[in-house]
């Protein structure tokens, strides 16, 4: 059981990462509500259990893979729950085969640990190298629950705002599947 501290609308006081910083910075701007939760470090889905039951919706599962060349990067974002099988992800893509990326191409494009992998890490690829793979069940979804940067504060927006403010603002096309 990981700590979850009561559910707020204000930005955390400090952060777990730069990344973080720049996630509020964007949704103040943006004009995007949140809801935060501050934690006790999550790094796994079980962990998340507890943030889910605090913030009234699954945290996705956010996974950050490349090419064995490691010169093509897909952030897929799956329900928690979800096998994820690299052979069936570059079949639905019509691509080759994918691995995990390291957790130093993870702190390179995302600029987070493992474990904190979220959306707002688009934030830095503003070369748009970064192909944004959404499950379409999580894409029809009223809220969105992720990380904010850091394995310490949890959050979640209206996923339509994720969708017509966040996604356009990165400048990010996604592409769904099943």
């Amino acid at each position: 059981m990981v700590y979850v501290s009561e559910m707020r609308t204000t930005v955390p006081e400090e952060f777990g990462s730069d990344l973080e910083a720049k996630t509020y910075e964007t949704l103040e701007k943006l004009e995007i509500p949140f809801y935060q939760v501050a934690t006790g470090e999550a790094t796994t889905m079980e962990d998340c259990i507890d943030i889910d039951n605090r913030l009234g919706c699954e945290v996705v599962k956010t996974i950050f893979l490349c090419n064995q060349k490691k010169t093509k990067f897909y952030l897929y974002i799956t329900p928690a729950d979800f096998k994820f099988v690299t052979k069936e992800f570059g079949k639905k893509l019509e691509i080759p085969r994918v691995s995990f990326a390291s957790a130093d191409l993870l702190k390179e494009r995302l600029g987070v640990i493992p474990g904190a992998a979220t959306i707002f890490g688009l934030l830095l690829d503003p070369e748009h190298e970064i192909q944004l793979v959404f499950d379409r069940s999580v894409s029809e979804r009223e809220w969105y629950g992720c990380s904010s940067g850091s394995v310490t504060n949890y959050m979640k927006i209206k996923t339509k705002d994720l969708f017509d403010k966040y996604l356009p603002y990165t400048g990010h096309e996604v592409t769904l599947i099943d």
